[in-house]
């Protein structure tokens, strides 16, 4: 059964960390990039960061040098690890897989998670 599985979002303070782990089953881990995203409550889903196949890493500017994605092949996960967190990072977080390469479209993206809540606090 092909399934993403998001976990280790909660409430945390201005300027705390999570690390949010994405685990995946059911298809072949090794080939596919992994994104990150991100929906807040009225807004669009919008791009967090990707990690390639190969391990080629990118992130949106709004987490740039706050935000670190890594991936474990033996494991089927990616990790997103947030530092820093602000107000404006509160949201939905899902994993999304893509074939090989990270892509900017959204709806390209072929499986995806349930998502987990990040919630910051002022």
């Amino acid at each position: 059964q092909l399934q993403l599985v998001e976990s280790g979002g909660g409430l945390v303070q201005l300027g705390g960390s999570l690390r949010l782990s994405c685990v995946a089953s059911g298809f072949t881990f090794d080939n596919h990039a992994i994104g990150w995203f991100r929906q807040a409550p009225g807004k669009e889903r919008e791009g967090v960061s990707c990690i390639s196949a190969t391990g080629s890493v990118y992130y949106a500017d709004s987490v740039k040098g706050r935000f670190t994605a890594s991936r474990d092949n033996a494991k089927n996960t990616v990790y997103l690890q947030m530092h820093s967190l602000k107000p404006e990072d509160t949201a939905v977080y899902y994993c999304a897989a893509h074939l090989v390469q990270c892509v900017s479209s959204i709806p390209e993206y072929d499986y995806w998670g349930q998502g987990t809540q990040v919630t910051v606090s002022s």
